[in-house]
């Protein structure tokens, strides 16, 4: 099985830059051992399980909470059994029709 989470979490009430608290977040995510993507609007995590995923997020929540009284997240979760590796092959199937695409 593959779980594909997009995801985004910031604090609402700690001024305007939040990248001092993604980065706690970000950081949650590089040591958890998941393949994952940074971009500038979320990061895209790879699991074998929805369990791994949520708790994830939950890891996630549990280090910014000590610092706000507003935690803002959006998830999405692309789920698929029988299939792993596919924050890669996604994009290559589409490179596939169209060609090399930017990353």
């Amino acid at each position: 099985m593959s779980v594909l989470l997009e995801f985004s979490m910031f604090p609402t009430d700690l001024g305007e830059s939040k990248s001092a608290y993604v980065s706690k977040v970000i950081d949650v995510v590089k040591n958890s051992g998941f393949t994952y993507q940074l971009t500038p609007m979320g990061t895209i995590v790879e699991t074998e399980n929805i369990d791994d995923a949520l708790k994830l997020v939950g890891d996630a929540y549990k280090i910014l909470e000590p610092h706000a009284n507003r935690v803002y997240s959006s998830l999405k979760f692309d789920i698929r059994k029988g299939k792993a590796n596919r924050m890669k092959t996604k994009i290559a199937a589409v490179e596939k029709h169209i060609g090399k695409v930017s990353k």
